[in-house]
């Protein structure tokens, strides 16, 4: 089968690509979108899992592995991506196709990395950044993040700084050291799964609430991108906005996907 979505990184990738090791995977993703070559996507139950076949040969990542994926679940969604492709193959509109590859090619074999840069994010997350002002965005931040910093506190045993403005609030190292060891207990796929909820969110913290089954989707979700909603009901509807808004949140789909398919296994 043809590995058509090798390509070179684009600009975006090259920005993130010595920080973030997710995103290294994710370069090699993209490139001129290429014509439908196959009829039917299917799965197929593998002894590692569950494999996505092209007329019965097996899609392969970027870097040659096969896509093979640990639920039934994740595999139907991805075979379901594939099938619904027109005259020609988009990789943006297969979010968990990415996040396969994503995970199997940069995270599987570099957990450590990612692990760590996890860690990194609860020493910023954006749950601990508050508005000043307007105070209906402090008072929606409040009413919205502080139960889930409770809840952090509490499954954690720490406690997390919370300032005003974006200066940055050094928070206690055991904090830091308490997500560490949470994350350093998941299997690729799940910490994949995480990694990509934290990037998008700004936030591991809601990342865990996800996947500790304290926030579901929707509530996840919604604690997010509450700044990105805020400005839209400001300053009204924005054609570009709104798609970047709907692109973010169908890469958050699929991998609160993986998530609570990490969460039943």
């Amino acid at each position: 089968m043809r590995d058509f979505l090798e390509s070179l990184p684009s600009d975006e990738d090259l920005d993130s690509i010595s920080a973030d090791p997710v995103a290294k995977a994710r370069a090699l993703n993209r490139r001129e979108l290429p014509k439908r070559f196959y009829t039917e996507a299917a799965v197929k139950p593998e002894t590692a899992g569950f494999a996505i076949e092209l007329d019965r040969r097996p899609v392969k990542t970027p870097a040659k592995r096969t896509l093979v994926v640990p639920r039934h679940e994740l595999a139907e969604a991805i075979a379901a991506e594939w099938q619904a492709q027109g005259e020609r193959i988009d990789p943006a509109t297969m979010p968990y196709t990415r996040l396969a590859n994503s995970i199997i090619d940069g995270v599987a074999e570099r957990a450590g990395e990612v692990v760590a840069d996890l860690a990194s994010y609860a020493g910023s997350d954006l749950l601990c950044y508050r508005a000043a002002s307007p105070i209906r965005l402090a008072e929606r931040q409040t009413n919205v993040w502080d139960p889930i910093l409770d809840w952090a506190d509490e499954r954690l045993g720490t406690r997390f700084a919370v300032v005003e403005g974006v200066i940055h609030v050094a928070q206690d190292p055991e904090a830091i050291e308490a997500v560490r060891r949470r994350v350093a207990e998941l299997d690729a796929f799940t910490l994949g799964g995480l990694h990509s909820v934290t990037t998008l969110t700004g936030s591991v913290i809601i990342a865990l609430a996800l996947l500790d089954g304290h926030l579901d989707t929707d509530a996840a979700w919604r604690a997010g991108s509450l700044e990105d909603h805020w400005s839209l009901e400001v300053w009204g509807y924005d054609a570009d906005a709104s798609d970047r808004l709907e692109r973010r949140r169908n890469d958050f789909l699929a991998a609160a996907a993986f998530l609570a398919a990490g969460r039943a296994g």
